[in-house]
């Protein structure tokens, strides 16, 4: 075993002007009133390495080109196909008529475990909520389902960039291994 070196792992991955070339993983994202502009910037980076069709950046969440972003984000602000809405029921509502599922990462009284979603979800947008608040009731009531990331220690929460990471890589298996299965 031997580490890749900078330049050998930049040869197998995609550049700016290649990014359009490449099969988006069909999930759409909302991130609503998130307060950390890093973690933003960190979302902005997972969702680059999973390449997410689209990033929707609602409410008060802060966005390009505040700098606290683009110091995370380390330039996938580019590659990412993102917009601000400042309502997050019309992104749900325009993705709806789209006929995609919408998902909230929110622990709920029927919540499924993340690991546990099938084939059958995509196209999907997983919304991710507040640090502190998650994701608001009246989101919650316009999802199809909720995934939860279960916790075993004594804090009932992730942070939002890693909780993320763990469900977008998550949906990235899903549908990867379906790919796989069908040719």
């Amino acid at each position: 075993m031997k580490k890749l070196s900078h330049e050998e792992i930049s040869k197998k991955r995609s550049t700016l002007e290649t990014v359009h070339k490449v099969k988006r993983l069909p999930v759409y994202v909302i991130l609503n009133s998130i307060r950390s502009a890093y973690n933003v910037g960190s979302i902005f980076r997972t969702s680059d390495g999973a390449m997410i069709e689209k990033l929707y950046l609602c409410g008060y969440t802060p966005h390009p080109p505040q700098k606290e972003v683009l110091k995370t984000a380390l330039g996938s602000q580019e590659s990412v196909e993102w917009e601000y809405v400042n309502d997050p029921k019309e992104v749900i509502t325009f993705l709806k008529v789209k006929g995609v599922k919408i998902c909230a990462l929110e622990l709920t009284d029927k919540s499924q475990l993340y690991y546990k979603l099938t084939k059958e979800v995509f196209p999907v947008c997983l919304i991710v909520g507040n640090e502190i608040n998650g994701v608001s009731q009246d989101l919650l009531e316009l999802c199809d389902f909720s995934i939860e990331i279960p916790q075993y220690g004594i804090k009932q929460s992730l942070n939002v960039a890693v909780a993320y990471g763990i469900a977008i890589f998550d949906l990235r298996r899903i549908y990867d291994d379906n790919q796989n299965s069908t040719g």
